[in-house]
C-alpha cells in the first residue's frame, strides 16, 4: 500500500502510476452474489455448463459492472491518503470493458491521478484506472473515476 500524506500531494504526481493493487479473485460465488444484488441473471454469467457449450469464452464471465464496482475496493486497498474526513464517489467520465473476466480469474488495478482541483470545499481527483486480469493480454476495464475528498 502506498501512503500519500494528503490529497494535495497528488498534484505533483499527475499522470504517474502511483499504485498497483493486490490481486482480487473473481469467483463464481462473487459473480452469483452480484447477479442476485442487481437482478442480472444472464446465463453467460451464471450457467457454467451452458457457458462451456455456447459462450465464445467457454466459461462464465463476470458482469462488466461487477468489474467496475470493484474500483473502490481496489483503490482503497492500494492507496491511503492522510488527513481525510470523507471521500465521495462523483461518477465516471469514461468506461470501457475491453476484455472479459472469466470466473476463477484474478484482477488488479493500476492507478494514476489524471487531475486534481479544488471544487466546492473539496479536492476533486480524477483517477485513471486500468483493471487488468492476471495472465490477460490486455486490460479488462479502463476508466476515469471522479472522487471528491474532504479534509478534517
Amino acid at each position: 500500500m502506498i501512503e500519500i500524506t494528503d490529497v494535495s500531494a497528488l498534484r505533483a504526481r499527475l499522470g504517474d502510476e502511483i499504485a498497483v493493487s493486490d490481486w482480487l479473485p473473481i469467483t463464481q460465488e462473487r459473480i452469483q452474489q452480484f447477479a442476485d444484488a442487481t437482478g442480472d441473471h444472464q446465463w453467460i454469467h451464471l450457467d457454467v455448463e451452458r457457458a462451456a457449450r455456447e459462450s465464445p469464452f467457454k466459461t462464465t464471465i463476470a458482469h462488466g459492472f461487477l468489474t467496475l464496482s470493484l474500483v473502490s475496493v481496489l483503490l482503497r486497498d492500494a492507496i491511503r491518503i492522510g488527513g481525510l474526513r470523507l471521500a465521495v464517489n462523483c461518477g465516471l467520465n469514461r468506461v470501457r470493458f475491453t476484455s472479459p473476466v472469466p470466473a476463477g480469474s484474478r484482477v488488479r488495478a493500476r492507478i494514476a491521478p489524471a487531475s486534481v482541483g479544488d471544487v466546492a470545499g473539496s479536492t476533486q481527483v480524477i483517477w485513471t484506472v486500468t483493471i487488468e486480469r492476471e495472465g490477460g493480454d490486455k486490460p479488462c476495464c479502463v476508466l476515469e473515476w471522479i472522487v471528491r475528498y474532504y479534509v478534517h
